[in-house]
């Protein structure tokens, strides 16, 4: 039971970083030449594209990819409390455990794009490489406030470990709820 608990924790939150991480390249305006932004629409698209003919966008925001990672964490909270607990909390309460996860996801999947995107500066410096390229768009708007109060000293780029920092310190922040524990450290990947 605790195999089958971890695999269905890894691959759902695997998938949820999928689709916040199509939020989030729609949000940059990244290029859907690049092959990740390639993959993150195709690995979307079957479930994304349905929603479309019912869920309108708002205001240039595709509502669509919204409403689907909503379910799909929604849906993950539910099998992986019940496989927990044998038991289902209420509609509510799932909802709440569900925003707070989705918003742990996201810090935790922005987490590990700076920190990708750390080794590559390192690995890679000054080649044109289109992984690279997206992990540096993708990471910017989280780098360039920071960059205004510590520029680089001695051409060192101090930027990240300071955001990772506040990221962890955020993630430190979000509250969780009495019994859903299992939800958000224990027993997987994310």
């Amino acid at each position: 039971m605790q195999v089958a608990f971890f695999l269905v924790k890894t691959l759902g939150y695997l998938y949820i970083w999928v689709l916040i991480l199509r939020i989030i390249l729609q949000w940059i305006r990244a290029d859907y030449r690049n092959p990740i932004s390639q993959f993150v629409v195709r690995t979307t698209n079957p479930l994304v594209v349905p929603l479309r003919r019912i869920v309108p966008p708002l205001r240039g925001l595709d509502m669509a990819t919204f409403v689907a990672v909503f379910l799909v964490q929604f849906l993950l909270c539910v099998v992986l409390i019940y496989m927990a607990t044998q038991s289902i909390p209420g509609f509510w309460q799932l909802a709440f455990v569900t925003a707070l996860r989705l918003v742990h996801a996201t810090l935790r999947l922005y987490m590990f794009i700076l920190i990708v995107w750390v080794i590559m500066s390192w690995v890679a410096a000054g080649q044109y490489n289109p992984v690279s390229t997206l992990f540096a768009r993708l990471s910017e708007p989280l780098l360039a406030p920071v960059r205004r109060f510590i520029p680089p000293i001695g051409g060192l780029d101090l930027s990240a470990l300071f955001v990772i920092i506040g990221l962890q310190a955020l993630m430190l922040l979000i509250p969780i709820p009495a019994g859903y524990s299992v939800l958000f450290w224990g027993g997987g990947f994310i």
